[in-house]
C-alpha cells in the first residue's frame, strides 16, 4: 500500500514538518527515509504505507497541540505505540502525521494502598509487574507480547494475555484516562475509583483501536500477587483431546487463571529456543495454571488431572519449582518469536469461538492448512476460545500470500458460523475490514460510523480502520485513506 497524499494540496511535507518542530523540537520531528520506513508498518508485516512524518511528543498538551495542527490543515494522523499490534491498526494507512508515544514512557505513581497506578501510555506492560512486584502486586493483562507492548497500545486494542480467563482484559483493570480528542481536546474519563459517574466513556474508547483519540495517562489497577500457584503441562496425542479437556475443565465449574495449547509445530519451535522439555512425541499440549490461597487447590489440580487423563492426556506434570514455572511460561509468551525458526514469514490470526466448538474449528483449521497447502501453527487462549492459527508462508512469493490471506478468510469465516467472532484481542484494524459485515448490520455500522464521527467530526483520526469503506467526516466526504 501506498500512503495518500495529504488532503491539502498546497502544504508540503517540508512545510509540515516546520510546522511541528516549534511544539516538539526538531530532534522529535522525522522525515528522512530510514526514519519513516521503521513505521510503515506494525507486526502484521502485510499491509504497510510510510507516514509523511513522524512527530515524537513528550506531554499532553505537546500531543494535544499535534492533533489541533492537524485539523487545522486537514492532515490525518495515527498514535503508535511499541508497534506490536497485528492487525494494521498502528499504521499510517492515509499518510499523513504518525504521532509516536514511545517518549511518554514514565511511571507517575503508584499507590499501592489503593491498589493503583498512574503511568503514561509508553511504559512498556512488564514494566508495571517489575515495580510492585516487591509490594505483592502485579498489573494482570499479560498479553504475549508484554516485555515490548506499551500500555497506550493494549488500551487502543483492549489487548488480552493468558491470565485473562480469570482475570478479565484490558478495560477490566483501567479506571481512568487522561485523553487527547480528534479535535485537540483534552478531557478526563473515568476516574481512579471503579465507579464512575455518567455514561462509562472510558469502557467506548478502550479498545477503540486508536480511532476515537489519544491515551496520554492512564490509571491502572494492580492486581495483589496469588499466594500460591500450580502450574501443569498435559500432554496429549491429539490437539483435539486438549481442546476437549479445556471445555470439560470449565463445565466442572473451575476457572484456572490460564488454560493455554500449543500444537506439535509451536512445540517443536519453542523446544529448540528454549529447551524447557517438552515431549518429543507430543501433539498438544495444555498448560493449566491455578492461582489463590492454597486451601482447596491440591483438589482442583487432581480434578483437572482426572479430566485430561480421561481425555488421552498420556502425563500430567506439575512444575516443581517457581524457576522451573517461569520458564514454562518464557516458552508459551515467546512462542510467536521462536516461529522464525519455521518459515521466513507468518500471519497470526485472531478468531473467537464457544469453548464447546474448539475441535470443531481446530478441524476446519486442519483442513484449511491441506486446501491451500500452507502450514499452520496453534498457539492460543482455549479457556477463552480465543484461537491463533498461524499461517506460515513466504511473504515474497505473492500466489503464496494470497493462499494465506484466503486460508485465514475462510478460518474467519468458520469462527463466526460456529457462534464466534473475528477478533478477540489482536482488533480489526485494515486487516478485517472485510469481515465486519459478517457480523453487523448495516444499521449496526451505521450506529458505530455516527459515534465515531462524533469524537472525530474531521475524519481524521486513524482514518481507514475499522470499517468497511472508512469512514465519513462531517462534511460527507469519505476518509478511508
Amino acid at each position: 500500500m501506498h500512503a495518500a497524499d495529504i488532503p491539502r494540496a498546497d502544504l508540503s511535507v517540508a512545510q509540515l514538518a516546520a510546522d511541528l518542530v516549534p511544539i516538539v523540537g526538531a530532534d522529535y520531528v522525522l522525515t528522512d527515509d530510514a526514519s519513516l520506513m521503521t513505521y510503515e508498518c506494525d507486526g502484521a508485516t502485510l499491509y504497510r504505507a510510510t507516514p509523511h512524518v513522524v512527530v515524537l511528543p513528550d506531554t499532553a498538551q505537546q500531543v494535544s497541540e499535534v492533533v489541533r495542527y492537524a485539523n487545522r490543515v486537514g492532515a490525518p494522523f495515527v498514535a503508535r505505540g511499541a508497534g506490536t499490534g497485528l492487525s494494521g491498526g498502528a499504521m499510517a494507512l492515509a499518510g499523513g502525521i504518525l504521532i509516536g508515544l514511545n517518549r511518554m514512557d514514565r511511571i507517575l505513581e503508584i499507590d499501592i494502598e489503593n491498589e493503583r497506578a498512574v503511568v503514561e501510555p509508553g511504559v512498556v506492560n512488564l514494566w508495571i509487574t517489575d515495580r510492585t512486584t516487591p509490594d505483592g502486586y502485579h498489573y494482570a493483562p499479560d498479553p504475549s507480547s508484554q516485555k515490548a507492548c506499551t500500555i497506550g497500545g493494549n488500551v487502543a486494542e483492549n489487548s488480552g494475555g493468558p491470565h485473562t480467563l480469570k482475570y478479565g482484559v484490558t478495560v477490566n483493570h483501567i479506571t481512568g484516562l487522561e485523553w487527547v480528542m480528534p479535535t485537540g481536546d483534552i478531557v478526563n474519563l473515568g476516574a481512579a475509583a471503579d465507579d464512575g459517574v455518567g455514561y462509562d466513556i472510558r469502557g467506548l474508547v478502550v479498545g477503540s483501536e486508536g480511532t476515537l483519540g489519544i491515551a496520554t495517562k492512564i490509571v491502572v489497577k494492580l492486581t495483589p500477587n496469588p499466594p500460591a500457584y500450580k502450574t501443569m503441562l498435559a500432554v496429549f496425542a491429539s490437539l483435539e483431546d486438549a481442546s476437549t479437556s479445556v471445555s470439560e475443565i470449565i463445565g466442572a465449574g473451575m476457572i484456572p487463571s490460564s488454560l493455554e495449547v500449543m500444537d506439535r509445530l509451536i512445540i517443536d519451535a519453542v523446544e529448540a529456543a528454549f529447551h524447557f522439555g517438552f515431549p518429543d512425541d507430543a501433539q498438544a499440549v495444555l498448560i493449566v495454571e491455578l492461582d489463590g490461597v492454597d486451601a482447596g487447590m491440591e483438589e482442583q489440580a487432581s480434578a483437572i488431572v482426572d479430566i485430561c487423563k480421561a481425555n488421552n492426556a498420556r502425563d500430567v506434570q506439575v512444575a516443581a519449582s517457581e524457576e522451573e514455572r517461569t520458564l514454562l511460561w518464557k516458552s508459551r509468551k515467546q512462542a510467536f518469536g521462536a516461529l522464525g525458526r519455521l518459515a521466513k514469514s507468518y500471519l497470526t490470526q485472531d478468531g473467537v469461538v464457544p469453548r464447546t466448538k474448539l475441535p470443531e474449528v481446530l478441524r476446519t483449521v486442519a483442513d484449511v492448512s491441506a486446501k491451500y497447502d500452507i502450514r499452520i501453527a496453534n498457539v492460543f487462549h482455549a479457556g477463552d476460545g480465543n484461537i491463533h492459527p498461524i499461517l506460515l508462508f513466504d511473504e515474497s512469493d505473492e500466489e503464496q500470500t494470497e493462499r494465506v490471506l484466503k486460508a485465514s478468510g475462510e478460518i474467519l469465516t468458520k469462527c463466526v458460523e460456529l457462534g464466534g467472532t473475528i477478533t478477540g484481542e489482536h482488533g480489526i484494524g485494515i486487516e478485517k475490514l472485510g469481515f465486519m459485515d459478517l457480523l453487523f448490520t448495516p444499521a449496526d455500522l451505521r450506529i458505530m460510523r455516527d459515534v465515531r464521527s462524533l469524537f472525530d467530526p474531521n475524519g481524521l483520526c486513524n482514518p481507514g480502520k475499522v470499517f468497511p469503506g472508512g469512514i465519513v467526516g462531517a462534511e460527507g466526504t469519505a476518509a478511508d485513506g
